[in-house]
Parts: structure tokens; C-alpha cells; sequence
């Protein structure tokens, strides 16, 4: 008899009313497994066979599953497995940062189709709305260009862009995009593109890309701790992403720090170990296009200038990992970043040795702290990759409404 390879997936309910859930659950397993047959999705799900078999016929009448061929396994009656169809739905997501915008087209998979960035002009909003919208609205042609039925099974438009939200803004605070803040960001891209449009910080945003199709595909409990011009932990809790009661949960970067002999004020956590402090440090304009490769230069000759911020911002960042662990009790910590991935990896080494925590314990399979995207484009990718989570994962908050509605 052939052993049962393990399978991961979330478990489904047989509860009437809940088959919405269900059919996410199942997308769900087969996004992270690949391919299951019948059987495999019935005995990871904790479905009955009958519930498998009739949401596998809608999905395949939606154009989101597929059935391949046939295999045998021993003697046993041959099995089908079924994957997801990439092309059955269509997602794009959006960056808003300091200098730039960047806009991506993902399929139901995650790949990106399309991608296109642009400056943002000086005067916030006011000039940069509709650079904005135009650069959508290319992502949008080019997509309809690979795929004639895209337009249609286009979910949603994800937004991503530093927080916090909701607090009040100060224009001369150069950590916070004020007039960004304050402008009416998704009425304005919902009104110009006719898309649902959600909105999440950047960390968070790191946080879905990696999800998704990164170091936390398949994790149901990870921090993304985000470098990037500010600091953020993105929050993967069962297996869902948790904003908080405001959008904010994660905004570790506003964490005060101790004074120090240099410092003698208390200072958040990203005025010492972000982009935008290294670029203070190499005296910088953050709008350089060439800065990138610059630092990325710096790093590899082992200029003592970048070295002694790495240095300084591992340290303080080796206390944030411990406060992470401590609090959030996460299988794994992914340190993402914007910035060029020579500098990440030299961050990574120097954040060793980790501070003790509940997370040193012996059995681990997983790394305490991982490598997880440094790419300019993964606050972009994260930001596509909500819309699609928002359609097709399954959510528990969603089956306690359910079974609330059912109850009355």
C-alpha cells in the first residue's frame, strides 16, 4: 500500500451555507500543492467526496481549474489530478512611493505579465494622480495584448505605500508622504479605472508578494520585516494577513528606541537602520536614479563608509527580530528590502547572532531569519497579489460571518 504524501492545505466545512469558503480552500490547496487529485483534496480539506467533486465541476466551468492526465498509482483505479488554470483571473497592483509608481499585472498564480514604472513630479497628488492613472491604464492595454479575455477577469487593484494611515499628517516630517495622506487616493484610482481598489502599507504588501509566491508560501504564521526608505513588519497570522484595527499593525519602524551617547533624544527604529537613514549616512539625494547601483558598488568593494551603518543598523535591527519573535511567536522571520540584495544579504549575516528568544528552540526546520525579496518591484508584486488573495483565499474571519448570518 502506498504511504500518503502529506498535502498541505486549510480544512473546509460541510456546514450548509458555507461553500464560498469551501471553493477558496480548495484553490487554496491547489495553489500551494500544485496539483491534487479528488481524493487528495477530500482528504486534506476534510470535505466530503460529493462537496470535492461538485465545486471541482464549477471551477472548471469558471476557468479556474484544469483536469491533466490521468495517473496510475500501484493497482488502485487511475486518479486526475486538476491544477489552477494562471489564466482564469487577472490582478494589478500598485506602488506609490516617494519618487516613483510602479504598476504590475500578475495572473492567478502570481507571475508577472506586464510591469511599468514612471517618476512621480514634484507637487504630490496634485501633479502625480494622473501619472499615475496613465501608467494603469498601460499596464492595463499591455495585459489585454497577451490575453484578449484579461479585462474581464481582472479582480481587483492592489495599492501599496508607506504608512502609517489615518494619523495626522505633518508636511515637514520627511519619513511621512503628507499630501499622499491626505489625498482621496482610492476614490480618485477607483472613479479613474472603475476597478475595486484596496489599500495596504508596503510591508504588508512585501508580506502577500512573499505569500504568495516567496519564503512564506505555505507558512501560516511569518513576519516579513521590511528595510525599506522606512521600517515595517508585515504580518502573516494564520495563515492571513492581519492589518489591525487602523491598517498599522507592523509599523515597527515607529518603535522609540533607547537614547544613546550619540543620539541622546529617543529615535524610532527606522531614523537608524532604514534606506532613508543610509542615504543620510552616505549623504545621498534619494531621488538619484543611479543610487541603487551606487550602494550596490559600495557594498561589494567593503567601503568602511556602508559598513559602519551596516554594522549599526544590524544591531538595532537584531533587537527588532527579537521583539518580533517575542510577541508574535512566528515559525520564521524573512528580512525583505527594496534595496540592492548584496546589501540585504550583508544586513542578514550582520543581524547574527540572533538575541535569545522563545524562538531558540531545538527541532526547528525552518530558519529563525531568512532572506526573503530584495526587489524593487515586491511591494508592486504584493500589492497585485492582494486583489487575487482577496478573491480566491480562503479567510476565517469570512466563516465566522457565515456561520453569525446563520444563526439569526
Amino acid at each position: 500500500m502506498n504511504e500518503m504524501r502529506p498535502i498541505r492545505a486549510k480544512s473546509g466545512t460541510n456546514q450548509e451555507g458555507t461553500s464560498a469558503h469551501n471553493r477558496r480552500v480548495m484553490i487554496d490547496a491547489l495553489r500551494l500543492n500544485g496539483q491534487l487529485s479528488r481524493a487528495d483534496l477530500a482528504r486534506a480539506t476534510k470535505l466530503t467526496k460529493q462537496t470535492v467533486s461538485n465545486i471541482i465541476e464549477d471551477l472548471e466551468r469558471d476557468g479556474l481549474v484544469v483536469s491533466l492526465a490521468a495517473v496510475r498509482n500501484g493497482r488502485g483505479q487511475p486518479s486526475t489530478p486538476y491544477r489552477l488554470v494562471p489564466d482564469g483571473a487577472f490582478a494589478i497592483g500598485l506602488q506609490i512611493d516617494r519618487h516613483v509608481t510602479r504598476a504590475i499585472a500578475v495572473d492567478l498564480v502570481g507571475t508577472v505579465l506586464v510591469r511599468a514604472q514612471a517618476n512621480l513630479p514634484p507637487g504630490g497628488p496634485a501633479n502625480g494622480a494622473k501619472v499615475i492613472l496613465d501608467l494603469i491604464e498601460h499596464v492595463r492595454t499591455e495585459l489585454a495584448s497577451l490575453d484578449g479575455q484579461a479585462e474581464k477577469r481582472l479582480v481587483g487593484l492592489g495599492v501599496a505605500m508607506p504608512g502609517p494611515f489615518g494619523l495626522a499628517a505633518d508636511n515637514d516630517d520627511q519619513w511621512m508622504m503628507a499630501a499622499w495622506q491626505n489625498f482621496p487616493l482610492l476614490e480618485t484610482l477607483a472613479a479613474g479605472t472603475g476597478l475595486e481598489v484596496a489599500l495596504q502599507n508596503d510591508a504588508a504588501a512585501c508580506a502577500t508578494a512573499e505569500r504568495m509566491v516567496g519564503a512564506a508560501h505555505g507558512i501560516d504564521h511569518a513576519v516579513c520585516l521590511y528595510v525599506g526608505f522606512g521600517i515595517g513588519a508585515g504580518l502573516i497570522l494564520n495563515g492571513e494577513l492581519y492589518a489591525g484595527g487602523n491598517g498599522n499593525a507592523g509599523e515597527i519602524g515607529m518603535v522609540l528606541l533607547p537614547p544613546t551617547l550619540q543620539r541622546p533624544d529617543r529615535t524610532p527604529l527606522e531614523h537608524r537602520a532604514s534606506l532613508a537613514s543610509l542615504y543620510q549616512h552616505l549623504g545621498a539625494d534619494p531621488a538619484d536614479p543611479g543610487l541603487a547601483e551606487r550602494v550596490n558598488m559600495l557594498v561589494n568593494t567593503d567601503d568602511p563608509v556602508i559598513a559602519s551603518w551596516i554594522d549599526g543598523a544590524a544591531e538595532e535591527l537584531r533587537w527588532g527580530v527579537q521583539i518580533i519573535e517575542t510577541i508574535f511567536d512566528p515559525q520564521t522571520v524573512i528580512l525583505c528590502s527594496t534595496g540592492p540584495e548584496a546589501l540585504t544579504r550583508k544586513l542578514l549575516e550582520a543581524i547574527h547572532p540572533l538575541l535569545p528568544s522563545n524562538a531558540n528552540r531545538p527541532g526547528r526546520s525552518i530558519p529563525r531569519l531568512q532572506l526573503g525579496m530584495t526587489d524593487p518591484w515586491s511591494v508592486a508584486l504584493g500589492a497585485a497579489a492582494e486583489p487575487i488573495s482577496r478573491a480566491f483565499d480562503p479567510r476565517f474571519s469570512a466563516i465566522l460571518k457565515t456561520r453569525a448570518n446563520a444563526l439569526v
